[in-house]
């Protein structure tokens, strides 16, 4: 009896996480903690949130009692944006992190980075959207520049890479069987490349630089 594959699923998830004021200078060494756990830092900006600008992200949190003491916290200094991806980025960066109270985090999992880097409930060191939605919301009040946009997943990829992939591909392939080259890799990368349907055209135009 044959095993039947189950489909190949392409899904690439993004969160928004903070490096909050009080830990920025441990940036370079957080950057190469998210980087080995297998996330690609997309956009990176750091910046200098008002009083005002911390209230509208934290809306959610409104009338705790520890708002105002949240928002102070961090618009307290410059703190360091990032955009993550990776499969399951919101799931991964929420694990990596450890619970929200560092007090809490460093008995139970002492290895997480609020455990590390963090002081107290407050002071948790890092922040993480919690779910797709407030990914959404987060990335575009840190990056209104960045369109999100929902990557392709089951019938829509499959959809997309049967229209835009699959049949150039099974021609580049199908040459290849033909050439067999000594690298096969390199000279399909070359054909692709020369006999990519979507190569732009071309068009040389005087350029009037000013001053």
């Amino acid at each position: 009896m044959e095993m039947s594959m189950p489909p190949p699923q392409i899904y690439v998830e993004k969160t928004l996480a903070i490096i909050k004021p009080d830990i920025v200078d441990k940036e370079e060494e957080i950057r190469d903690i998210i980087l080995r756990s297998g996330f690609t830092i997309v956009q990176r900006r750091k910046l200098h949130l008002s009083p005002e600008h911390c209230s509208n992200f934290y809306v959610e949190q409104y009338g705790k009692m520890f708002f105002p003491n949240l928002t102070a916290y961090m618009s307290s200094g410059p703190l360091v944006a990032m955009i993550l991806a990776r499969h399951k980025a919101i799931s991964y960066w929420k694990e990596l992190l450890g619970p929200s109270n560092s007090t809490i985090a460093k008995e139970t999992h002492p290895d997480s980075l609020r455990a590390i880097y963090g002081t107290d409930d407050l002071r948790n060191a890092l922040h993480g959207s919690k779910d797709f939605a407030a990914a959404e919301r987060e990335i575009r009040f840190m990056f209104p520049e960045v369109i999100v946009e929902p990557i392709p997943a089951g019938q829509a990829a499959k959809d997309y890479l049967n229209l835009y992939v699959i049949p150039i591909l099974l021609k580049g392939l199908t040459e290849l069987c033909k050439q067999k080259p000594a690298d096969p890799l390199m000279w399909l990368a070359d054909w692709l490349l020369r006999n990519n349907p979507n190569k732009p055209k071309l068009c040389y135009h005087s350029i009037t630089e000013e001053p």
